[in-house]
């Protein structure tokens, strides 16, 4: 199965030269390139939020694949999907499913289900796909969903995702796709957003969950960044680092109802 692109022409630009020109001008040249267990990525509409994304994918060595981790806004499909074979496209490249990783994660983790209608709309992770094929026009992906999942689950979800990577026998970042708080005042989103990203930059999955669901911080990849944490503290992960931060009124004007952008690099 090919999953065709769903958000060109809205989030991204949908024309192949102008999709290639738009990423270039959030890339961050120069950049030191890092060896990443796990990310942190957001994916408003690349004009918000694209200055972050350029940055975290400028600042990681790239692996043979991304286990890209998103929520899912539809409300289609099971409460946790994994698309499991096929193929994703988007206007300047086509990405194969790392089919091998997802037999690993079913053994690990079987209540992450096989299921392709979450991923048919969903936005979350097709908006990353640019940044990957501007870099590199060989990575696998395996993309996963997430619409509900207690902290029990999202721990059990995470050391299976570790034990997988561990077994697969190549080298897989973790991607967390994340916007952080949504249409708040921004001195508002930036006091929430800061207690969430200490708690990542602790690598404390336990803590922001805690901190998220206490302060009713709208950060909509919660469950996918906990996951992320929890399997990146089994891969042996030691040090987490803001690599960027903004919020939509920085580019829109509007500081009245913003919504914040985190991009965090764990390794």
């Amino acid at each position: 199965m090919k999953r065709l692109a769903a958000v060109a022409g809205q989030f991204y630009n949908g024309n192949p030269v102008r999709l290639k020109n738009q990423v270039e001008q959030y890339i961050v040249h120069g950049a030191v390139r890092e060896k990443a267990i796990a990310v942190l990525s957001p994916h408003a509409g690349l004009m918000y939020s694209g200055h972050i994304a350029g940055a975290v994918y400028s600042s990681i060595r790239f692996p043979s694949s991304f286990l890209l981790l998103g929520p899912n806004h539809s409300g289609l499909g099971p409460n946790i999907s994994m698309m499991s074979t096929g193929e994703w496209e988007i206007p300047t490249a086509t990405f194969g499913i790392d089919d091998e990783l997802a037999r690993r994660i079913r053994e690990k983790v079987p209540f992450i289900v096989e299921d392709s209608q979450a991923h048919i709309y969903e936005h979350s992770l097709e908006v990353q796909l640019p940044f990957i094929a501007h870099f590199s026009d060989n990575c696998r992906i395996l993309p996963i969903t997430f619409m509900r999942a207690t902290i029990d689950d999202c721990a059990a979800a995470g050391r299976g995702i570790a034990d997988a990577i561990r077994a697969s026998g190549h080298e897989v970042v973790i991607v967390a796709s994340s916007d952080m708080s949504h249409y708040e005042p921004d001195a508002v989103a930036r006091k929430l957003d800061k207690l969430a990203i200490d708690e990542i930059l602790a690598l404390n999955p336990e803590g922001l969950y805690s901190i998220v669901m206490r302060e009713k911080i709208s950060m909509c990849g919660l469950i996918p960044a906990t996951v992320m944490l929890y399997a990146a503290l089994e891969l042996g992960a030691g040090e987490a680092r803001l690599v960027k931060y903004a919020t939509s009124g920085e580019v829109s004007g509007d500081f009245d109802r913003v919504v914040g952008y985190a991009g965090i690099l764990i390794k």
